[in-house]
């Protein structure tokens, strides 16, 4: 796969995530053995960890449709390189349950097999994270 598809792909992930797509439509992106990592304060938010599959994306997208509000979210750039994405940028949400603000830079990097994403690691302040989803 080249840098332009790749790129592509990127933000078509992007535009999916941000148009209120269906968790099953946003899965669908995804490879079926999907590597799924958010390291953090796994006891906080369901989403927080390593996981494998698609239902982790589903479950992503589910849970915070009902558990955050998205206040921003600023895509600062996506660089494209072979099979790999990183997406560069700040996101402004409030937890439901605590009314807490996470206010954090974050970067994610999606690996690509075929047209399909084969990973996604977020890295993001998982100490904000973590303080704001505690009550």
């Amino acid at each position: 796969m080249n840098s332009q598809q790749t790129l592509h792909l990127a933000r078509q992930f992007l535009e999916k995530m941000g148009s209120g797509a269906s968790a099953d439509e946003i899965a669908a992106l995804c490879a079926p053995d999907l590597d799924w990592n958010i390291p953090g304060d796994t006891g906080v938010l369901p989403w927080i960890g390593r996981k494998t599959g698609r239902k982790a994306i589903s479950d992503f997208v589910r849970d915070t449709q009902t558990m955050i509000e998205r206040v921003s979210l600023d895509i600062k750039d996506i660089l494209a390189n072979g099979d790999r994405a990183v997406i560069l940028g700040h996101l402004q949400s409030r937890i439901n349950a605590t009314g807490k603000l996470i206010d954090t830079a974050f970067v994610i990097i999606l690996t690509f097999s075929g047209a399909q994403i084969a990973s996604l690691l977020m890295l993001e302040d998982s100490f904000a994270v973590s303080m704001a989803a505690r009550r």
